[in-house]
């Protein structure tokens, strides 16, 4: 008797935990059912992936839909839609909204906000303070919590816990691994005069290297000190990547697309769509980060989209704010570098869906195997085209990257066996739900 599934996805060369190589996909109940050569099966929707690459679904962990407080930048329904339009099959969204996301009534609140709304599949950081550092292990475990994100040094909202006491009594009580936006605030407000009115380029000088590397050193000390496991995000200069290699037993690293393809040189083109939190540095420093990805120390990619209105970012320097958008474009970008050489697709396929699944203790994604979510990201290895402002989905409607050519682009963005975007085009709307972890409660 032939097999029968909801969902056949024919002759795409899956790139998976196990190898590269032409596998068939059956799909039912949402999750995969069965792979390999399945031409004699027959479903309720079949797709003819020929010529196509599939990717396990694609997880950001890292990203600012602005809800609630900042629905004029972006929400959660439009966050989302970019990042499905992108290839994006699940996301993180960070703690530092108006009101903040530090307890569980407010974990709750984005929860509901997100339902029937949200286009991918996701899960909410709580933000560790020093109010509620005893608390912690009660939050990281509630469902839909991502865990525990610390901001140490200042950035967009009003999340800091910069004091080594402050972090150590969060620490001591996680038992997830805890995230953190790593910089030095006592040297950020110290040198607040190295940033130069109207000049963009001297926020790198402002927030220089050490500012970074000095908050790194504390925090992998204190991790030791407490037995716990952290993430440093957004890791943006080489000494700090040296520095983590010798450091693998208590932390993990994400690396973001902006820091490894753009640089200081362009804030003459960009001016403040450059500016973020820890800057895009000289190129000394992306070769370095590039490093970290080519030796293994690096360990997964995150987006850090954070945008806002491009009025916003026309204020002079600095009263600017820092962020960009980058859900949309973290797959494309990369797959770019795939292009030209410089990552392989094993590579990329670790450090934006097993990767994530395996730090994190995601259940059912990560991996495209009977049993798990059928979370499939679908690319076309081949396909030129150029990145332009009008095709982003956020509510922010630009990018960095506007008028970029790369190779490499998601045709169709696939969740838990519903297709969701077909080649630039949402198909099947907001049926995201939370991310289901094994430590939650």
């Amino acid at each position: 008797m032939a097999q029968n599934f909801d969902l056949l996805v024919r002759g795409a060369i899956l790139i998976n935990h196990d190898g590269i190589g032409p596998r068939d996909i059956g799909v039912k109940g949402g999750r995969i059912a069965a792979l390999g050569d399945l031409s004699g099966a027959d479903a309720g929707e079949v797709i003819d992936a020929t010529g196509l690459h599939i990717l396990p679904g694609v997880i950001d962990t890292q990203v600012h839909f602005r809800e609630p407080g900042a629905e004029h930048k972006e929400d959660l329904e439009t966050g989302s839609r970019a990042a499905v339009l992108g290839g994006v099959t699940a996301v993180f969204e960070m703690p530092n909204t108006k009101p903040l996301t530090t307890s569980a009534e407010m974990l709750a609140d984005k929860l509901a906000r997100a339902r029937g709304r949200m286009h991918c599949d996701h899960a909410f950081w709580v933000g560790g303070t020093h109010a509620n550092a005893k608390d912690v292990a009660e939050l990281e475990r509630l469902p839909g919590a991502a865990g525990i994100k610390v901001f140490m040094g200042s950035s967009t909202g009003d999340l800091l816990v910069a004091d080594d006491e402050g972090v150590e009594a969060i620490l001591r009580n996680t038992r997830r691994r805890a995230a953190f936006h790593s910089e030095d605030e006592m040297r950020l407000k110290a040198r607040l005069d190295e940033r130069r009115e109207n000049d963009p380029s001297s926020h790198p000088v402002w927030r220089d290297a050490e500012a970074a590397l000095s908050s790194t050193r504390r925090l992998v000390s204190i991790a030791r000190r407490t037995g716990a496991a952290i993430h440093i995000l957004h890791v943006s200069t080489a000494e700090e990547m040296a520095f983590l290699a010798a450091h693998k037993d208590v932390a993990s690293i994400e690396v973001t697309p902006h820091h490894l393809t753009l640089s200081a040189e362009e804030y003459g083109r960009l001016g403040t769509l450059l500016q973020m939190n820890p800057p895009v540095r000289g190129a000394e420093h992306r070769a370095g980060l590039w490093k970290g990805v080519e030796n293994g120390t690096a360990d997964i990619l995150g987006s850090d989209h954070a945008p806002h209105t491009l009025e916003e970012k026309a204020a002079v320097y600095p009263a600017s704010p820092s962020g960009m958008p980058g859900v949309q474009t973290l797959l494309p970008v990369m797959l770019d570098h795939v292009a030209k050489g410089r990552l392989s697709l094993l590579r990329l396929m670790d450090m934006t869906s097993a990767g994530p699944a395996r730090l994190f203790g995601i259940r059912g994604k990560g991996r495209v195997a009977v049993g798990y979510d059928a979370d499939l990201t679908l690319v076309d290895l081949k396909r030129e085209t150029t990145i332009t402002n009008a095709s982003m989905g956020s509510r922010s409607k630009w990018t960095p990257y506007d008028g970029k050519p790369i190779t490499g682009a998601p045709v169709g963005t696939i969740i838990r066996g519903k297709r969701v975007m077909w080649e630039g085009e949402i198909t099947t709307a907001s049926i995201g739900e939370p991310v289901r972890f094994w430590a939650s409660a």
